[in-house]
């Protein structure tokens, strides 16, 4: 593992965390003194073409949707008077960036380098034990850079694996990959149920390799479950031999800027997809799930910190021929200054249509894309 800077800067003032999405024409044109306290930056459909030095730069491989073509996803740090360091390790994979409070990084895995039949072996079997490998090494790399730089808390993490729902080896890839991800978990030493992060996971073209990113702190923070929904850790074994593990939200509730952050929200109640086929109702129920959230973050800061129109959005649309009813549904909804994202990826069921994600500042009421 290497890291350019070995000593970790000690506290000065707090870093507010701050998420943004910018054309990447704008971003170039930043100065250097917005990009000294630049976390991360994440394009979709491909690796956004900017020169950014040691900023850690991903893409989730997931192609935008609508009229903004050329956006990426920025995290920043403000407040912080202090350099930040970077780091890779898993030579060269892992990139990450980090001030003393918060890390962000990010890691690409190709899994055809990764396949290695034996003989006789079939190609889909090597396909799978392919997936099941690069996941598991994504992992083990990210546990032991927060190890090393004591960003010990995964308080966020996406996910991005081509072809999510096709069949590998017998099982579909959601499933394998939840499988290696538990297992990854649990090597090394991490909690499966209760003090996991908020994440999701989505579909990229076939082709793509895994693409991983991710926030993590040294504040522990706040998990935060929907009364409407089963935990995702507590799933029936008719969803796999292992259960998905993520958090429904995760809040930083000391933490200035961008603090609240949730998971991948569907239309689904207790366990079970409802609304089969209407894509109408399922952004309806998926906005209900997220309500529901925003009262249990509410509560447990015993506030009213949090509320729909003051979040910023991704929605994942797995039909771009159903992105204007989703469009119309949120609209009845949402202001329409609403910060939203939308992309093209296939969701971690097939029945599900449409997958939406949040991010909320405290007491926050912005209205741009910035």
């Amino acid at each position: 593992m290497n890291r350019s800077t070995m000593v970790v800067p000690q506290a000065a003032s707090a870093a507010a965390l701050e998420l943004s999405y910018l054309p990447s024409e704008d971003i170039a044109s930043r100065p250097p003194t917005w990009w000294q306290n630049v976390l991360g930056i994440v394009g979709f459909g491909k690796l956004p073409a900017i020169d950014a030095m040691q900023v850690p730069i991903t893409a989730s491989m997931t192609p935008l949707l609508g009229k903004n073509v050329n956006l990426c996803e920025v995290w920043r740090v403000a407040g912080n008077d202090r350099p930040l360091a970077n780091g890779s390790a898993g030579p060269g994979r892992l990139k990450y960036r980090y001030c003393d409070e918060l890390l962000f990084g990010s890691i690409i895995v190709d899994e055809s380098t990764l396949q290695a039949p034996g003989p006789g072996q079939a190609r889909i079997d090597a396909d799978a034990a392919a997936l099941l490998r690069a996941t598991e090494l994504a992992y083990q790399e990210i546990f032991a850079v927060l190890r090393q730089t004591e960003h010990r808390h995964l308080i966020r993490i996406w996910n991005y694996l081509p072809e999510i729902n096709r069949d590998a080896g017998g099982d579909e890839r959601y499933r394998l990959f939840n499988s290696a991800r538990r297992l990854a978990f649990r090597n090394s030493g991490q909690a499966t149920t209760g003090t996991v992060p908020a994440a999701c996971a989505l579909g990229s073209p076939a082709g793509s390799p895994i693409s991983i990113y991710f926030l993590a702190a040294r504040q522990r923070p706040r998990m935060i479950e929907n009364p409407r929904q089963t935990s995702a850790y507590h799933y029936p074994s008719k969803f796999g031999r292992h259960r998905p593990i993520f958090s429904r939200a995760c809040l930083l509730s000391e933490s200035a800027g961008t603090n609240l952050f949730v998971s991948g929200t569907a239309s689904i109640v207790g366990y079970e997809t409802i609304h089969h086929g209407d894509v109408s109702a399922q952004t309806g129920e998926t906005l209900a799930n997220i309500a529901a959230l925003l009262d249990e973050a509410n509560r447990a800061v015993s506030a009213e910190r949090y509320c729909l129109d003051a979040l910023k959005f991704k929605v994942y649309v797995r039909q771009p021929s159903d992105l204007g009813a989703i469009e119309a549904a949120l609209s009845k909804a949402l202001r329409p200054a609403t910060p939203i994202v939308f992309l093209q990826a296939d969701v971690c069921r097939e029945d599900l249509l449409v997958e939406i994600e949040a991010t909320g500042e405290s007491g926050a009421h912005t209205g741009s894309m910035v």
